[in-house]
């Protein structure tokens, strides 16, 4: 295993109203098991959060006032107005420049792309917002955890475990990764072939494109409008 530094490592989950609680609490349970960590639900002001599904967050840090040797941002649909937010953005962005590793679940990386923390880099996203990742100046790649340098990045709201353990390896060893790994039990055996775009019955993939449809225009819409913030 990797020496353990004398300081805990900071790794800060940035949360929001509409937050998928998994893309959250998913790295968190991975992380939080590490030697050597400290890991902070984080949210503006230290408010309490209403994650999606109705479970309510309550961070104990402020993004205002974090500091980050590791910064994760979770998806949901919480994610649209999160973009629109141009002093949410700006403490995401100051939080990543400093950050050793920047990490996001799902479409979380909406939310990096909006404040220009994956340009020129390779990123995935949930399936359905992965032809957006372009606005943003990332180079789109379907896998389901992509590093690029210092960028971690995943694909819907399970990968972000994956995510998690990939970046326990980077931080701490692949042995402390593979000890968490066995006490979470995670082995994965998913029931039905039906968990991404490619394995699942083209009807029932195009059924999920038209009931997002809506979602993923304003996505379009206001992560562009993102993009010429940060390019003014």
């Amino acid at each position: 295993m990797a020496g353990v530094a004398a300081d805990p490592l900071r790794i800060v989950v940035a949360v929001f109203d509409g937050v998928t609680p998994l893309d959250a609490i998913g790295p968190l349970e991975v992380l939080g098991r590490l030697p050597g960590t400290a890991v902070a639900l984080a949210s503006r002001g230290a408010r309490p959060v209403r994650a999606e599904l109705g479970l309510e967050l309550v961070p104990k840090a402020a993004l205002e006032d974090a500091r980050a040797d590791v910064l994760v941002v979770p998806g949901g649909p919480g994610v649209n107005r999160l973009i629109e937010d141009a002093g949410a953005l700006s403490l995401v962005a100051a939080l990543g420049q400093r950050a050793r590793w920047v990490a996001s679940v799902c479409t979380g990386a909406l939310v990096l792309g909006a404040a220009g923390l994956l340009r020129g880099y390779r990123a995935t996203t949930h399936w359905l917002s992965l032809d957006l990742l372009p606005l943003a100046g990332a180079v789109p790649v379907a896998g389901r955890v992509v590093v690029d340098r210092n960028r971690i990045t995943s694909a819907g709201v399970t990968a972000g475990i994956d995510l998690a353990l990939r970046l326990a390896a980077e931080l701490r060893g692949k042995e402390a990764a593979r000890r968490v790994a066995l006490l979470l039990e995670y082995d994965p055996e998913p029931p039905f072939g039906a968990g991404s775009p490619r394995a699942a019955p083209a009807g029932e993939v195009a059924a999920l494109r038209g009931e997002r449809a809506e979602l993923q225009l304003e996505r379009r819409r206001l992560l562009a409008a993102a993009a010429e913030r940060w390019k003014a």
